[in-house]
């Protein structure tokens, strides 16, 4: 029964953070996508920290200091870095080996990152996913993420954490 309340409490309190944040949001959608992003990824950071209400503590700290940053770096990029961005993680998770750094540059607005993913790991379902590290650098500051996608039925790769 712990174990059932302890993911829902980190939800709850990572929904309920993310709601708050997102209701003062006056930037574009870029902005907001940041801020969506790094709340979720700073949630999943902060769960792993502690247990009990230090983890609640954490997540919701971890939470609030992602939106920020992910609100930052999403105010900064643009359609063109996100389609670099984005054209870079669905080659990198298909065809690129475990362990390679895949890069972008956005030669125009002079944003760039780049994406490792790790090994391939097959579901119950049959559905492939793969962690992967990645990195976005704007205005010569990087922020580094760590997340989850699965391919899709369409080839496509989703990021699900």
């Amino acid at each position: 029964m712990k174990r059932t309340r302890k993911p829902l409490a980190c939800l709850l309190v990572s929904v309920l953070a993310g709601a708050l944040l997102l209701g003062g949001c006056e930037g574009g959608p870029k902005q907001q996508l940041g801020t969506v992003l790094g709340a979720g990824i700073g949630a999943i950071a902060g769960s792993t920290v502690g247990d009990g209400r230090g983890q609640l503590v954490a997540v919701a700290a971890g939470t609030l200091i992602g939106s920020l940053l992910g609100s930052e770096i999403g105010k900064s990029l643009d359609q063109a870095d996100l389609a670099y961005m984005h054209q870079t993680q669905q080659q990198a998770l298909e065809t690129v080996p475990s362990g390679t750094r895949s890069a972008w540059q956005n030669p125009d607005s002079g944003n760039s990152g780049a994406i490792v993913p790790q090994p391939a790991v097959q579901q119950a379902d049959g559905t492939y996913c793969r962690e992967f590290q990645q990195t976005i650098t704007v205005g010569g500051q990087t922020e580094t993420a760590y997340g989850r996608a699965c391919r899709q039925p369409d080839g496509q790769w989703k990021i699900v954490s």
